[in-house]
């Protein structure tokens, strides 16, 4: 097997455990050999030898988490490297080593809300998140067994790393609100945490209660990698509707869920009411507003009309639409910065939220605790969004391209579907699309694209009216059917 299969975007990931009956591919080997030539890929980029290095490793919940993590470690120090070991630990806080310890590189072992056979590798230098090119690098010189020779081995550290990231939220909390820590700034608001038993459950015990908030009705805070009770993905309805019956039957003041590694974050009102992907949005462009009027918003395509409006016409800000995946998202960012455009937060409706304030680090955490800051000087969120309009309807649905050369077929099907949706004098093609073609219905708009790494064509749907949705789909069939290597599924 090349090493290149476990590839997953700007991450490693793979089958950790056959606990499903699923043959284990992220083997100890494969951890082994990826973990030396990340060594020889990071003494190349730095220019500095393995034995003037310090990475840090951590993990998630994950069962397989002990097993990879020792793999990991001892590659390092076999190759010169000075590891810390933070054991449990969030993906945002595992880049902060980089900050706060100053390590020349982070790894950490997770595979975000996958099932619990799966686990991974994700790498951070002081700069960011490694992309997809410098993933493909490391697994080609894994594939070719490279290894660095280091005139010593390393040294291993132990650190909780985890009480010192949640003493920085509750520092950023304390200057927000003028209190500190003694002074309880959070006492008399109770929030509710759904840690999904991932590795979220710090930010309960450790950064709201020791603010003085009350946290009963929290649930699912111990880590189990079995993850017993609900997908810990702030996408799932199951695990939202899980933290809205926590917020209701506790008559707490808000409610928080993480997914697994604490990279993404949803909030349920008092009310019991999402404040998810286009309201999570939502809300985060107001935040970040106050201090950026003006300021370009960046997020994924398949955000809502009503978002569009909320942010330019609400918030006198810019709405910036660009291509599915978080990194994606982060990384135009970026560059609109470095143009001279302001854009302070780069947000996906999966809840990977980046702001600029925060070394454009996707973390659920630094998110929440902005919320929070809200929260605490007595605004009303539910007041806030009011003015954001809602679909009544919406829908996403997956075809399945049948060829090899799945990308070619895909363009195709989207360049045929811009010369049908021209010839409709009701629809409208979004001139402010960059991924797939995005037209707008009476009542409603469609957005199809293609997948990157697979041979899938998502398309996404909202409506203003009930029955909205099958009527853009009555119009659509006779079109897609007419694609032999289409697998329309049950669309």
């Amino acid at each position: 097997m090349s090493y290149m299969e476990l590839k997953s975007g700007t991450d490693i990931r793979g089958i950790a455990s056959d606990i499903f009956g699923k043959e284990i591919n992220l083997t100890n080997q494969a951890v082994s050999d990826i973990s030396y030539a990340f060594v020889c890929w990071l003494t190349d980029k730095t220019n500095k030898s393995a034995e003037e290095m310090t990475v840090s490793v951590g993990h998630d919940s994950r069962i397989s988490a002990d097993r990879i993590s020792c793999c990991v470690i001892e590659a390092l120090i076999n190759s010169g490297i000075n590891v810390i070991n933070c054991n449990l630990a969030s993906t945002p806080a595992m880049f902060m080593t980089t900050v706060m310890l100053k390590c020349d590189a982070a790894i950490q072992i997770t595979a975000s809300h996958h099932p619990a056979d799966r686990n991974g590798l994700k790498f951070f230098l002081p700069s960011g998140g490694l992309d997809g090119k410098d993933i493909a690098e490391i697994l080609a010189l894994s594939d070719n067994n490279m290894q660095y020779i280091p005139n010593k081995k390393g040294n291993i550290t132990n650190k909780d790393f985890m009480k010192d990231y949640a003493k920085l939220l509750r520092q950023k909390i304390c200057d927000a609100t003028g209190k500190s820590e003694e002074e309880k700034p959070l006492k008399g608001f109770h929030i509710v945490v759904d840690a999904g038993n991932g590795a979220g459950g710090f930010y309960a015990t450790d950064v709201l209660e020791k603010l003085g908030a009350d946290i009963n009705g929290s649930q699912f805070l111990n880590p189990d990698g079995m993850f017993p009770n609900h997908i810990p993905n702030p996408e799932n309805n199951e695990a939202m509707e899980s933290i809205s019956k926590a917020v209701i039957n506790s008559k707490a003041d808000l409610g928080i869920i993480f997914d697994t590694d604490v990279d993404r974050a949803g909030c349920v009102g008092k009310n019991g009411e999402e404040i998810n992907r286009n309201r999570l949005i939502a809300l985060s462009s107001v935040i970040v507003s106050k201090d950026n009027p003006g300021a370009t918003i960046v997020t994924d395509s398949v955000t809502s009309d009503g978002l569009k409006l909320f942010i330019e016409n609400n918030l006198k800000c810019k709405h910036y639409r660009y291509r599915r995946g978080y990194k994606n998202v982060i990384d135009k960012a970026k560059e609109l910065c470095e143009s001279g455009i302001n854009s302070p937060l780069a947000i996906e409706t999966s809840g990977h939220a980046a702001l600029k304030e925060n070394y454009f680090l996707d973390d659920g955490a630094y998110l929440v605790t902005k919320i929070i800051i809200e929260v605490a000087k007595g605004t009303d969120i539910d007041k806030l969004l009011k003015p954001l309009k809602m679909p009544a309807e919406e829908k996403e649905h997956r075809f399945k391209i049948t060829v090899s050369d799945f990308k070619s077929y895909g363009e195709k099907v989207i360049a045929e579907l811009e010369d049908f949706a021209q010839n409709n004098p009701l629809w409208k093609i979004a001139d402010d699309n960059r991924e797939g073609i995005r037209v707008s219905v009476p009542n409603g708009w469609f957005l199809l694209r293609l997948s990157v790494h697979d041979p899938v064509m998502p398309i996404n749907f909202e409506s203003d009216v009930n029955g909205g949705i099958n009527e853009i789909v009555a119009i659509l069939k006779p079109f897609f059917n007419k694609f032999e290597n289409l697998d329309l599924g049950t669309f």
